[in-house]
């Protein structure tokens, strides 16, 4: 092999090597999630999120959750949806209800970029639960339950573990939770 080839190939597995190391990706509904990605991208992918993926589109939210934001989504699984009582989401996704339906998915949605760190920091500052005000205006309490484990109450007092932190997106960030939260 000549010299110029050699060099040629270190610099392609140097450059390749590099943008891998960017797009260190989280695995969510088995599928790996890119930071390159917005939100709405990565959500189509998750096994775990078509329940979630349909209502937002059926509240058409699909063009707010492309957008720059960032926006911190706390995403209810399938399972999360499931657990609701018998027919609550057949009832949400019809067209005279999309006005809840946003509500509701806007409720698990704060502007800004939390990751772990940032709301750990917020929970020991505010001596052990910190509020934040989501996208439709009502407030999450946010405390921790053990080592690296935070929980999510909405304002009924009804709570949401975080079961998978810091899924890196180009408009946000996602946090998968295991329970839908509810507005007033």
């Amino acid at each position: 092999m000549n010299r110029k080839l050699s060099f040629a190939l270190i610099a392609l597995a140097m450059t390749t090597s590099g943008m891998a190391a960017a797009e260190e990706t989280v695995t969510v509904g088995g599928q790996a999630m890119y930071p390159s990605r917005d939100i709405v991208q990565n959500a189509l992918n998750s096994a775990d999120h078509t329940t979630l993926v349909a209502a937002v589109k059926a509240a058409g939210l699909v063009d707010t959750l492309k957008s720059k934001g960032p926006f911190t989504v706390f995403a209810p699984t399938n399972e999360a949806f499931a657990a609701l009582p018998s027919g609550t989401v057949e009832t949400l996704v019809k067209p005279e209800n999309k006005a809840t339906l946003a509500s509701i998915l806007t409720y698990h949605v704060v502007p800004g970029r939390y990751d772990f760190r940032k709301l750990d920091m917020a929970i020991r500052d505010g001596g052990g639960k910190t509020e934040l005000k989501t996208v439709n205006g009502e407030m999450l309490t946010f405390s921790e339950n053990g080592p690296h484990n935070i929980t999510v109450a909405d304002e009924s007092g009804h709570t949401a573990n975080i079961s998978t932190y810091d899924v890196m997106q180009s408009n946000g960030v996602i946090m998968v939770v295991d329970k839908v939260l509810m507005p007033r």
